[in-house]
């Protein structure tokens, strides 16, 4: 037994490999056995990091409060999502050098090195808190430019990462990630809706909703009208037109890094063509791609997407 609350190290593996096995789920690659190991370390902790704040942030904390109990808490306080955030920022300050010792989480403890040997900053980490913090507060977003706000601090700094991480930042590839990012998070929530919604949130804009005539009600249907399919698609539609705003940034960069790129954006025109290919009703449950849809996304990404340099 250790002396943090009795919790036995071989528990704290098997607890974050949970963790971070979530990321075969997602729309895109998170880091591809072709990456060198470097890139692959930095990738999985970052993901690992953004991943566990959003499981906070959505109560899909594994059950019995292990995380709790990790961060220094009583285990029911794995239900105070805002106590837990907290918490959890405190540990991230930890990974920057608090003074009051090391991180206490495994993840955060596992990211630690990377921060150092690529000089990140607090800066979009503590973003990602800061959106999960917004979920607890706004449930409704009145309009797209809201939207995109909560965006920037749910989305945008997973790129900036990715691109510090494998030393590519620059304020025109940053401006291109933003683009990709905020549209894979917006392809999510069109695949979440139902999902989303049954946890009180809703991420289509409110004006948007009344300019298609579509009431929370109808979103509450086992599938949607052509209302709904309407709003859904006029949404894809603004997501798909991201994608191709942030494109360029496959062709600005080479080698394997020009390859997991085109995986993001190729990962989201996948997600995109998914939610199409459903006639856009997305009540049912999300619309995923599959294998073959997502790798031949890619291949379009990387044959068209635009070289620079």
């Amino acid at each position: 037994m250790t002396p943090e609350h009795g919790i036995r190290p071989a528990s704290h593996a098997t607890h974050t490999r949970a963790t971070l096995d979530k990321a075969a789920a997602e729309n895109f690659p998170v880091a591809p056995s072709f990456l060198p190991r470097a890139w692959r370390e930095g990738l999985t902790a970052v993901y690992g990091y953004a991943r566990l704040v959003d499981d906070i942030g959505d109560g899909d904390l594994a059950p019995g409060g292990h995380d709790a109990v990790l961060l220094g808490l009583d285990p029911a306080a794995a239900d105070d999502r805002l106590a837990m955030l907290d918490a959890f920022e405190a540990d991230l300050l930890r990974v920057f050098g608090a003074a009051d010792g090391p991180p206490r989480h495994p993840l955060l403890l596992a990211l630690r090195p990377v921060v150092r040997e690529h000089g990140l900053t607090p800066e979009p980490f503590l973003r990602l808190i800061e959106a999960n913090r917004q979920d607890q507060r706004v449930t409704r977003y009145e309009t797209y430019e809201d939207l995109l706000a909560y965006c920037e601090l749910s989305a945008n700094p997973v790129g900036r990462l990715v691109l510090s991480l494998t030393g590519t930042s620059t304020p025109e590839r940053i401006r291109r990630s933003d683009a990709v990012c905020t549209a894979l998070q917006i392809a999510e929530h069109l695949q979440d809706v139902a999902e989303d919604l049954g946890r009180d949130r809703i991420y289509l804009p409110a004006e948007d909703m009344r300019r298609f005539h579509v009431t929370e009600t109808d979103l509450k249907a086992p599938s949607a009208g052509a209302s709904v399919r309407s709003l859904v698609a006029f949404e894809a539609e603004r997501a798909r037109g991201l994608l191709g705003e942030g494109t360029p940034l496959v062709g600005s960069v080479h080698g394997r890094l020009r390859l997991l790129l085109a995986g993001f954006v190729g990962g989201g025109r996948a997600a995109l063509r998914a939610v199409g290919a459903a006639g856009f009703d997305v009540l049912p449950g999300p619309p995923k791609p599959t294998k073959t849809g997502l790798l031949r996304e890619v291949a379009t990404v990387l044959r068209t997407a635009p070289r620079k340099g």
